[in-house]
């Protein structure tokens, strides 16, 4: 805790605070650190225990994936109340811990929009790495309903969902595309330059293309 202390930044706090998260310590240095300490389950639960949030994203990176039992990971969802550690929980750990896709059927339909938005996270995973027995014309049917009065993070859960449809099952593009278009969900989202909309008919148009040219 005295090491991250030292690793604080007031400038990378402020930064990080407009999006939600209560921390100060550059991602890149807590990785290294992270690195240094290796794999320490124990370590990991202490830290998560302390409820901080530099702290809480250095347990996922320290910690042993596949030791959580399912209500573990279940109770810390719920307990990961910033952006940046509820990411991380889901996709450093839940993902790759083997009552994932319980927890992602128990979690879509939560009323917690927090907890519904790991559970979206965790299908948009399957809807691009392994779809089989995925109703996708039912995702959808939630997604047209739903995503355009969501609560902001279960709405971006969603629009990845439909996005990753639509880019991913060719079947189904038109439709998805078309949802996207009606809904106008991150239409007028700023973005970068060289950087590709979250809008989800220009975000599938893109990488739809960029398959095409990589000869997918």
């Amino acid at each position: 805790m005295a090491e991250l202390a030292g690793l604080e930044d007031p400038k990378t706090r402020e930064v990080n605070e407009r999006h939600g998260d209560d921390h100060g310590v550059n991602l890149g240095k807590l990785r290294a650190l992270a690195k240094r300490l290796k794999t320490q389950q124990e370590l990991a639960y202490g830290l998560w225990e302390t409820g901080d949030t530099a702290a809480r994203l250095l347990a996922t990176l320290v910690c042993r994936p596949k030791a959580f039992g399912r209500d573990e990971l279940d109770a810390m969802v719920r307990e990961a109340r910033t952006p940046k550690v509820h990411d991380w929980l889901v996709n450093y750990v839940v993902k790759k811990n083997p009552h994932s896709e319980e927890l992602r059927s128990a979690w879509i339909a939560d009323p917690d929009p927090a907890v519904a938005s790991a559970g979206w996270a965790l299908t948009t995973e399957r809807v691009a790495k392994k779809p089989e027995g995925l109703d996708l014309s039912g995702l959808l049917d939630v997604i047209e309903a739903e995503m355009k009065g969501a609560p902001e993070r279960l709405q971006w859960a969603m629009n990845h969902c439909l996005a990753q449809i639509g880019i991913e099952h060719a079947e189904h593009r038109a439709r998805a595309v078309d949802i996207g278009e009606r809904l106008e969900v991150l239409k007028d989202y700023p973005t970068s330059p060289g950087c590709t909309s979250p809008f989800a008919p220009v975000w599938i148009s893109e990488m739809v293309r960029r398959q095409h040219d990589a000869g997918r």
